[in-house]
């Protein structure tokens, strides 16, 4: 055999915040302090209490009306499914709820004495009064807004990331003296000649080279004009010099 019977209590909540707070697993869980696996969808398999209860949706209509197939571990095999049916109405304290089991099996009159009252309608106040003191504690932020965080820098192209930093001309030339200063003295070599020292002197030494040669030259030719001007002494064997006329 099976009866029904009818319970109500005022939540302090919406009409659609029981709703959705009723069909969500984790508000279930936390108003009930069982683990609950809910849906929204008409025709999803829910359960309460860590498994203890399971059921399915039968008819959902929002901040309104919620039909479930209900049955707990006790029931035996032979018992069908319960039927709960939770009706939500507005009022100036918040919800009335009104709950309707049908199907009860007759051995199991605790859900009326007073299972739904300690296991739901007490801990669901509890919630509701709590969710309502946090929003109450929920307000504008005091003071100035936080200033915007300065947008980051464009990422570098080089692949490997940003870009070391090249020193300056005054910090290379620095560095560069101490490296000197730093080196041991048998490290120095002298200066090789420049290049363009070395060829400078090599000019010059040409230019005197054909300077001198230019003298000796003019040197030559005079002796040797000399030597065309100058008379001829006769040579020619065995020709006497011409003497006077014979009378």
């Amino acid at each position: 055999m099976s009866y029904s019977y009818t319970l109500s209590t005022v939540i302090p909540a919406s009409p659609l915040d029981i709703y959705r707070a009723w069909l969500d697993s984790i508000a279930h869980s936390e108003m009930t302090g069982g683990e609950a696996i809910m849906s929204d969808e008409v025709g999803a398999d829910v359960s309460a209490w860590d498994g203890y209860i399971t059921g399915r949706n039968l008819e959902l209509v929002p901040g309104e009306r919620i039909v479930q197939s209900w049955r707990t571990a006790e029931f035996d095999e032979e018992h069908a499914d319960s039927i709960v049916t939770i009706l939500l109405r507005e009022t100036e304290d918040g919800t009335l709820l009104t709950l309707e089991h049908s199907n009860v099996p007759d051995e199991h009159k605790s859900y009326e004495e007073g299972g739904w009252q300690s296991n739901y309608f007490e801990p669901m106040v509890v919630y509701f009064a709590d969710v309502k003191e946090d929003l109450s504690h929920d307000g504008p932020a005091e003071g100035p807004l936080p200033e915007a965080a300065p947008e980051p820098a464009p990422p570098s192209k080089t692949a490997g990331g940003p870009r070391p930093r090249r020193a300056s001309g005054a910090k290379r030339r620095a560095g560069a003296s101490a490296t000197r200063r730093a080196r041991p003295a048998a490290a120095i070599k002298k200066p090789k000649t420049k290049p363009k020292a070395a060829a400078r002197k090599a000019k010059a030494a040409s230019a005197a080279g054909k300077k001198t040669a230019r003298k000796s030259a003019r040197k030559t030719s005079a002796r040797r004009g000399a030597a065309k001007t100058a008379p001829r002494a006769s040579t020619r064997r065995g020709r006497k010099p011409p003497r006077g006329k014979r009378r």
